[in-house]
């Protein structure tokens, strides 16, 4: 199969699983989990159970995130684990249509394997990147499973939305049904357009001199993780890339939680920030493959220096916002900036390490994504406290903006090129 097609397969992935993203994660979950299984309780109450699935799921997938890439390339099977965790999600999601109203134990389980599903299905995703663009088309192909992420994500939302708004039209008893039913959609979309990959995809050539089979795998992917960690300590430019885009995505991601309580706050209904959240979705598919581009003629450093100075504007803008056109003006802003800032940075990441030990490498920089949105809205509280003023607490995200392409700026590619290089040929 030609590298093209290998890489048009590979980026349908993002279309697939992206529908958890937009519909489970970003839209109906948290309002269903309120409104239904979580009914007649307090909203600080359901708050906290929601937060406390997000946050247990996430302690999981941190955890687990840099092992598991260990043990793949121990083994040489970087597919069989994305396929394993790629079934969890989706069969967790599927199995959300059978828990019943009031059933939130049962609701917050499934969608936290939905979580662990999806995210430990995305440290091998990205270190099949590696293999799969080659060092030239890095840039371009990234971009492309972002942008194919947000329209797949937003063409199955934008029928999920639909279905609760007009639910007789597609043979549903009422808004509650269509929901459920949305639920089942996204599993099979999600199981459906994994298998370009699966079939399509080689898996890459194992370095080692043998695979090790089974548990022998596990206790050598416990030892390569040790050696990881002292790789990436020497791997200066590795070390603080992983320092910034932690502090920055930290900002990315603290932005994108802050938007749906903002907007309530100055007054917007559910289904106008429903309306934003798919404006985001469907600006950010062409401003992703954009940005893909850009990141090919003048390299990635520039185009995420781009979109953290957009970012410094939305938080800026974010802090005097007051009407309902504006806040849909920050949702074009964002989604004009968001996948290229998420796609460039794996796009560098992927320059600067040892192809052999992709997948490893990528479980460090999931599990710093994982552990991202700790900072920001610790320092939004603190200066909301200290302040008094909400606003000044938006504008405290900045901070990590600037930190972040602080430490971008003494990242070296080429420097760091030359030490995977090094560290792969000895």
């Amino acid at each position: 199969m030609s590298p093209r097609r290998q890489q048009v397969s590979w980026a349908l992935y993002d279309w697939a699983n992206s529908a958890f993203a937009t519909t489970v994660m970003a839209g109906f979950f948290p309002l269903f989990f309120k409104q239904y299984w979580s009914g007649g309780v307090d909203a600080t109450v359901s708050t906290f159970r929601l937060g406390l699935a997000n946050s247990l799921a996430g302690i999981a997938v941190a955890v687990l995130a840099p092992l598991l890439g260990a043990v793949a390339d121990r083994g040489g099977t970087r597919k069989g684990f994305l396929a394993g965790f790629a079934l969890l999600g989706a069969g967790a999601t599927g199995a959300l249509f059978a828990a019943g109203q009031g059933q939130w134990v049962l609701a917050a389980s499934l969608y936290g394997l939905g979580i662990v599903g999806f995210s430990g299905a995305n440290v091998f995703y990205d270190a099949l990147l590696v293999s799969v663009a080659g060092e030239r088309r890095v840039d371009v192909v990234s971009a492309l499973g972002y942008s194919l992420g947000y329209l797949g994500g937003g063409l199955l939302f934008a029928v999920n939305v639909a279905m609760t708004l007009w639910p007789g039209a597609f043979g549903l008893a009422g808004a509650a049904e269509a929901v459920r039913v949305s639920f089942v959609t996204v599993a099979v979309w999600w199981a459906l357009f994994s298998l370009p990959l699966l079939f399509a995809v080689p898996e890459p050539p194992f370095a080692g001199t043998r695979r090790a089979p089974g548990l022998a795998a596990v206790a050598g992917g416990f030892r390569q993780l040790a050696a990881t960690f002292r790789e990436v300590r020497r791997l200066k430019v590795v070390f603080v890339f992983l320092c910034g885009y932690w502090l920055y995505i930290d900002g990315v991601d603290t932005i994108v939680r802050m938007a749906v309580d903002y907007g309530l706050s100055i007054g917007l209904d559910q289904k106008s920030l429903i309306a934003a959240l798919l404006l985001t979705q469907f600006v950010g598919f062409p401003a992703a493959l954009a940005f893909g581009k850009l990141g090919e003629r003048v390299g990635p450093k520039p185009g995420i220096f781009v979109c953290l100075a957009v970012y410094l504007g939305v938080t800026v803008w974010g802090a005097y916002l007051e009407t309902a056109a504006e806040f849909f003006g920050l949702a074009v802003a964002i989604g004009l900036v968001q996948g290229g800032v998420q796609s460039l940075s794996r796009s560098l990441y992927a320059r600067l390490i040892p192809p052999s030990k992709a997948a490893e490498f990528f479980g460090f920089y999931n599990m710093m994504g994982k552990f991202a949105a700790v900072v920001g809205p610790v320092l939004m509280g603190w200066t909301a406290m200290a302040t008094g003023n909400p606003r000044a607490a938006i504008l405290s995200v900045a901070l990590l903006f600037v930190a972040g392409g602080a430490c971008l700026f003494f990242v070296d590619e080429a420097e760091g090129r030359r030490a995977a290089r090094a560290l792969e040929e000895g």
